[in-house]
């Protein structure tokens, strides 16, 4: 099993960037999908991006397509979500989880493993 635990959330005001991580313990993520969710009050849970297995391969909501990245490390304990340009409506509650690699790519169903999720506010 993998154990995984995010930080790196905070309050931020528009504009801004934030770099939450999601650091595993247990395995490392070599063999899994990494994808992280937002959910925001009152809302579902939304896939935000994911990333492959070698990190070569991303993709991303069209909310946030050109303002957030994914990667991960080379030692494939942590993986990242850099965001930029901010924007009010990002603010949520963003979750990391994992998948077996064998796992269909995109598909928001399918991870078995989830961090705590961390808080992240943006203020206009």
């Amino acid at each position: 099993q993998v154990q995984l635990v995010e930080s790196g959330g905070g309050l931020v005001q528009a504009g801004d960037s934030l770099r939450p991580s999601c650091a595993a313990s247990g395995r490392t993520l070599s063999t899994y999908i990494v994808g992280w969710f937002r959910q925001a009050p009152g809302k579902e849970r939304e896939l935000v991006g994911a990333i492959s297995l070698s990190g070569g391969t991303t993709r991303y909501d069209d909310a946030v397509k050109g303002r957030f990245t994914i990667s991960r490390d080379s030692a494939n304990y942590t993986a990242y979500l850099q965001m930029n340009s901010l924007k009010p409506e990002d603010t949520a509650v963003y979750y990391c989880a994992a998948k077996p690699g064998y796992s269909s790519f995109y598909e928001s169903s399918g991870y078995n493993y989830w961090g705590q999720g961390t808080q992240v506010t943006v203020s206009s």
